[in-house]
């Protein structure tokens, strides 16, 4: 269903419209260009500025998300409920993620994307190094120790040779992204379970609709049977 649109109306009564939560995330900060107001600090710094630009950058930075316009809606109207959901996610706990999982939530929402699980990435056993030679791309080898060998009736100190190996991408890196998936999705099934406990939304309702919790477990099995 497509976020974008206005809420429509029957005579008096109010329709509400029906989102999943991660389509609600994207109608008010895509959409509605919502602004993540985020909690004061803690280290006595002055009242009123927040966690100040630097803080916030420094964060997405961390978070490897790039600023989608980055521009506030000077003078323009951003929806009751989108500030409330907003509002909503900035509160993310920190068993959670706290700030930096809020700020995650709110720029993917904000790309219109969902971290990325490295879909369809299997780890490969590759050379850890190569060389080009007349050849073409070889493996690099290197000594690992010698032996002595006899050969036409001579003893000779010959070198034993090996080719270091990795995997790339290493299965860790593939576990990381994954975890980084999973705990995304709990923060936007707090949020979810949030807007419909405080049922503070006027004119969007938030539905059970989420996205796959392991989608990488649907591809793998879909994989196998094939």
């Amino acid at each position: 269903m497509s976020v974008h649109g206005k809420i429509g109306r029957t005579g008096t009564t109010k329709i509400k419209r029906a989102l999943g939560v991660q389509a609600a995330l994207e109608w008010a900060f895509r959409v509605e260009q919502a602004q993540l107001e985020l909690p004061q600090r803690k280290d006595g710094a002055e009242e009123g500025f927040g966690f100040g630009l630097e803080y916030v950058l420094l964060q997405r930075a961390m978070l490897g998300c790039k600023v989608d316009g980055g521009q506030h809606k000077m003078g323009s109207y951003t929806h009751p409920d989108a500030e409330i959901i907003a509002a909503t996610v900035a509160g993310m706990p920190d068993s959670l993620g706290g700030i930096r999982m809020a700020i995650q939530v709110a720029e993917l929402a904000r790309a219109g994307m969902t971290p990325d699980w490295m879909p369809g990435v299997v780890p490969r056993c590759v050379p850890l190094e190569t060389k080009n030679n007349q050849h073409g791309e070889r493996a690099k080898a290197i000594v690992v120790g010698t032996e002595r060998v006899k050969t036409r009736g001579k003893w000779r100190t010959v070198e034993l040779l090996a080719c270091p190996v990795t995997w790339r991408p290493h299965p860790e890196q593939i576990a990381s992204a994954r975890r980084g998936y999973e705990d995304w999705w709990l923060a936007l099934n707090w949020v979810r379970d949030g807007l419909a406990a405080g049922g503070m939304l006027r004119e969007v309702e938030v539905n059970v609709a989420m996205p796959k919790a392991k989608p990488w477990i649907v591809t793998q099995l879909g994989a196998i049977r094939r």
